[in-house]
């Protein structure tokens, strides 16, 4: 073979085995929101700039996660002579969207389940890897680790509590330790699980005064002078614990249950909303220790402030979209308001942001992409005529979308 011949096939081979982006877990690589690729699609529709879709068995509103090539995410699936429901998992390929694996995970028995909201699903928390595993939350029916060709590598169900409306928050990865809140009518505690056993590492109970203790938000982690904090929103209050042992490091609290937005973290602060029945935006400097609610809240904000949707930060400002469908653009060091503008639709889903653009992704299918600046423009609307409640997951110049029945890979062609 030619000499230029066999380099051309050299480059080739190391271009098909060149990694590719990764989104995963809940909210991409850093569970804020940021993809850092270009030449996102700005319009699409189900037939404009869609690369494939594919049916998605079951319900589910967890998000899909990609790694190296692979989507995963979870559902969950009536049986066909029975009432009882299918906990899965699945992998897809990102390039044509096929189903190469599907594994039950756990059984859920419906003469025993509890009922969820309308708007939640049995398979709403969002799987999360570390390039190795493949983990999956299901709340009180269990967690579950899985190596990337779907076999069960361990399950926990020992850690038992009563939900209200199902569940919803994510587990997060820390030191190769899983980490996620169980925030229940009755018992709520925060806990870490050993990604290789699911044995459990720590444990620790919430204090919480709060009237209603019930909550679904996914944990944060941050760096703090060079040291780990795992910040984690609940009814009343947001609590930083370390990972190493699960011991609390410093809360704030507010008037607020049944949150769900993760936060997001800059500046030396972390952004949060407070949740249901009247949301309030905080944000709560991270350099304290113990009951830091008078000494470290830097800010309030209640006007447009999301009870679902995690917000962005970007720069110095921060991002917002409420309930009812009012975006807002502020200034991450004050609160005060560069714009707020009502964007049109209700919002579950966290928005994304890519290329100087915000994605904001409606409960009926439309997205709206607005400019990152302090000064509100519009660049496009798209519609996919279909309900969906789970956030986008973002790589190699693709999104993916999922609504109720649909998994769809959005590319400009």
């Amino acid at each position: 073979m030619p000499r230029v011949a066999i380099v051309v096939l050299f480059l080739l081979i190391l271009a098909v085995r060149a990694p590719g982006e990764n989104w995963p877990e809940f909210r991409g690589p850093t569970g804020q929101g940021h993809y850092p690729g270009k030449n996102l699609p700005l319009e699409w529709s189900p037939t404009k700039n869609v690369a494939w879709k594919q049916p998605i068995p079951g319900k589910g509103w967890s998000s899909p996660i990609v790694q190296d090539g692979k989507i995963y995410l979870t559902s969950a699936e009536p049986q066909p002579d029975t009432k009882d429901l299918s906990l899965v998992a699945m992998c897809l390929g990102a390039d044509d969207g096929k189903l190469l694996w599907k594994v039950e995970v756990f059984k859920q028995d419906s003469a025993k389940a509890p009922k969820i909201h309308g708007k939640n699903s049995h398979a709403s928390p969002t799987p999360l890897t570390d390039g190795k595993r493949i983990f999956v939350h299901f709340g009180h029916q269990g967690t579950a680790a899985l190596d990337l060709d779907g076999k069960v590598i361990w399950r926990s169900t020992e850690h038992k509590y009563a939900p209200v409306h199902g569940a919803g928050g994510t587990p997060i990865l820390v030191d190769d330790r899983l980490i996620y809140s169980a925030d229940g009518g009755g018992t709520q505690f925060v806990i870490a699980l050993a990604a290789g056993t699911g044995k459990t590492a720590w444990k620790t109970p919430r204090k919480s005064t709060a009237m209603r203790k019930f909550s679904f938000s996914t944990p944060l982690v941050i760096d703090v002078d060079g040291k780990k904090q795992i910040v984690s929103p609940g009814s009343d209050a947001v609590v930083a614990y370390d990972p190493a042992d699960g011991k609390e490091l410093w809360r704030a609290g507010y008037d607020g249950y049944s949150v769900i937005p993760r936060p997001v973290f800059g500046h030396g602060m972390v952004f949060l909303s407070s949740g249901y029945d009247f949301p309030a935006i905080h944000a709560v400097r991270v350099d304290g220790k113990g009951d830091v609610t008078k000494s470290h809240t830097a800010w309030t904000l209640s006007k447009a402030a999301p009870h679902t949707p995690s917000m962005l930060l970007i720069g110095d400002e921060l991002y917002a979209v409420s309930d009812n469908g009012v975006a807002s653009c502020l200034d991450a060091k004050t609160g005060k308001a560069h714009w707020q503008e009502r964007i049109g639709g209700n919002f579950s889903a966290s928005p994304f942001y890519a290329d100087g653009k915000i994605y904001f992704q409606s409960e009926q299918g439309a997205t709206t992409v607005v400019r990152a600046a302090k000064t509100f423009e519009q660049l496009a609307k798209s519609d996919m005529k279909e309900r969906t409640f789970a956030s986008y997951a973002v790589a190699d110049g693709a999104i993916y979308l999922r609504t109720e029945t649909q998994l769809y890979r959005i590319q400009a062609k």
